[in-house]
């Protein structure tokens, strides 16, 4: 009989961080993450046991990711992409066994519908929700939320680039922009990523689903890696090697990137720039799954 997996969710629950002291800047979950990097007892990483048998055939020839999903994606923009493939670059210079998001795979989940369930399951659920999909796939090219401040986030299991709701800083995002959105255009940051993410689950409460997301706190995020192996954290110099190197990428992002037309990346994403929401159905976990609908892009 094969193993019973245990999901890395369950080994990671989100903490409160309502005590936490933080410096001037500091990310509460970051500051939290690097005190367990850094404890003198760490015991190990959370390694993943279902993409551990994914990339390596060998521990389970045949094995099968048996847990199926529906979500709405986001979709990063180019300029999106070639900043998040920079820190993949920078990040692995540092740690050469971590497991990198593939770039066409990178997503931003703006609602899980739902999780772990047999194929049959989401079907029934994809078919439900089908009058709904063509509306919420479409959805940002009249809802327009911005995410700035990219910041790169972490824990014992994964790293993510995170966003924040745009609050009135400089517009950043290259073309395309539609010309017949000005309208749109007008409620500028009143509109931000969590009303987007309250609109689809109205839209999907108003098509008979009850929607069961693993996350109940909203987080604008992309997953940018994996730990697989312990190798290149193994040691104490090690983790702080490792712990400094995102310290160094976060003051590079906040002092040369945040705000910044003149930079080399841009540190902007506007939700729905050259791809509208992709309503996912699959094995999604790792950037798999296949798409039912792409909304349109602006």
């Amino acid at each position: 009989m094969a193993p019973i997996l245990e999901a890395t969710d369950a080994k990671n629950k989100l903490e409160d961080l309502s005590g936490v002291k933080l410096k001037p800047g500091e990310n509460p979950r970051n500051a939290q993450q690097k005190d367990k990097f850094l404890a003198s007892d760490f015991k190990e990483l959370i390694i993943d046991p279902y993409l551990l048998r994914l990339e390596n055939p060998h521990l389970e020839p045949g094995f099968k990711d048996p847990r199926y999903c529906m979500t709405f994606w986001g979709r990063p923009p180019i300029h999106v992409l070639r900043l998040a493939e920079e820190l993949q670059k920078r990040l692995r210079s540092v740690a050469p066994s971590v497991w990198l998001m593939p770039s066409y795979c990178m997503h931003i989940t703006t609602l899980e519908l739902a999780y772990s369930r047999t194929g049959e399951e989401i079907d029934a659920i994809k078919t439900l929700l089908a009058p709904a999909i063509p509306s919420a796939a479409h959805y940002t090219y009249r809802h327009r939320t911005r995410l700035v401040k990219p910041m790169i986030s972490y824990d014992l299991s994964a790293f993510a680039l995170s966003f924040l709701p745009a609050s009135g800083e400089p517009e950043l995002s290259p073309a395309p922009i539609a010309p017949d959105t000005a309208e749109v255009l007008k409620q500028g940051d009143q509109y931000t990523y969590h009303h987007l993410r309250r609109d689809l689950w109205n839209l999907s409460q108003k098509a008979g689903m009850t929607v069961d997301s693993r996350y109940i706190v909203p987080s604008a995020h992309i997953t940018l890696g994996r730990y697989l192996t312990h190798d290149d954290h193994a040691t104490p110099e090690q983790r702080k090697k490792w712990i400094d190197a995102i310290d160094d990428i976060n003051k590079w992002l906040e002092t040369e990137i945040w705000g910044n037309p003149c930079a080399n990346f841009v540190g902007e994403w506007v939700v729905g720039q050259e791809k509208g929401l992709d309503v996912r159905v699959g094995t999604l976990w790792y950037g798999g799954g296949r798409t039912v609908l792409a909304g349109e892009g602006f």
